[in-house]
């Protein structure tokens, strides 16, 4: 029997409320826009409409992989960065609000000061963090960079939905390794790079250590090795007077501000995010 978009969604949100899901209306929602192929705006304009079976048992098939733990950006393929829509699979980290103030930091950086710099984005993942800096920073140009062509295909769909191109580009690279002389200078290299320590990564949310890339969650042993291989071998890929920025883990700004002054980088100084924990790192060249 045909049912309204608005009976479909008081059922998923019920059972998901069930479930103890936090956010159980937004999450309820998502997932129906998903399965109807509508804009969220536009759902809630329909809700009283009927809708097909085929929709209804999508929802529902979304649904249980949520009540399974699956996040629910994975199972709806998508998700919002710093206003701008993304594309989200499961080999790139879902964009977390924390690190939109990496985004902010690096716009505000280089907002009335150096409008049509050349910025690197090491670990970029689905390229929130460079698509976010293009978007507000029309003369910019964006270079991101990861060691998985899985998360770089993902990041060249987001540039194309976001109309960044050609402006924004896409290339494969390790940020543990050397950069390639090709490569050039930049401006401003920022970094959201694992950070997490080894032996903590059992200890994460299932919906995390089960869903997530281990690749991009994984910072070693003390969860440094990339900030210590970037400030490394990175620091002559950006010109002089330009700068690192870093986003890092709860504790961690001390110890990786501590690296970023031993490399030699002055004006050293720490971000805090809106819960008052030391979130992002910056030095300049």
């Amino acid at each position: 029997m045909p049912r309204t978009y608005n009976e479909i969604y008081i059922d998923a949100r019920r059972k998901l409320r069930e479930a103890g899901t936090e956010a159980a209306s937004l999450e309820a929602r998502l997932i129906i826009s998903a399965a109807a192929g509508k804009r969220m705006d536009t759902l809630l304009r329909d809700l009283g409409l009927y809708t097909s079976d085929a929709v209804a048992q999508q929802v529902s098939a979304m649904v249980e992989k949520r009540l399974a733990g699956e996040p629910v950006a994975y199972i709806t393929g998508s998700w919002e960065f710093y206003g701008l829509p993304l594309t989200v699979t499961r080999d790139v980290l879902i964009p977390r609000n924390d690190t939109e103030l990496l985004a902010e930091t690096v716009i505000t950086a280089l907002r009335g000061r150096k409008m049509d710099a050349r910025v690197i984005d090491l670990c970029t993942g689905s390229g929130c963090v460079g698509c976010a800096i293009a978007h507000e920073l029309p003369a910019t140009r964006v270079v991101l960079a990861d060691v998985s062509r899985a998360a770089l295909n993902v990041a060249r769909q987001n540039v194309m939905h976001n109309r960044l191109n050609p402006r924004v580009t896409c290339i494969e690279l390790d940020a543990l390794a050397d950069p390639p002389m090709a490569l050039g200078s930049f401006d401003l290299l920022s970094c959201n790079p694992p950070y997490i320590p080894s032996a903590d990564i059992k200890g994460l949310d299932p919906s995390v250590k089960d869903y997530e890339p281990v690749s991009a969650l994984d910072g070693g042993e003390d969860g440094l090795d990339f900030y210590r291989a970037i400030l490394k071998k990175w620091h002559n890929v950006v010109r002089v007077g330009g700068l690192m920025i870093f986003e890092v883990g709860i504790g961690q700004a001390g110890a990786v501000t501590a690296l970023m002054r031993a490399s030699g980088l002055n004006s050293v100084g720490v971000v805090k995010d809106t819960q008052g924990i030391d979130r992002v790192c910056f030095g300049n060249i």
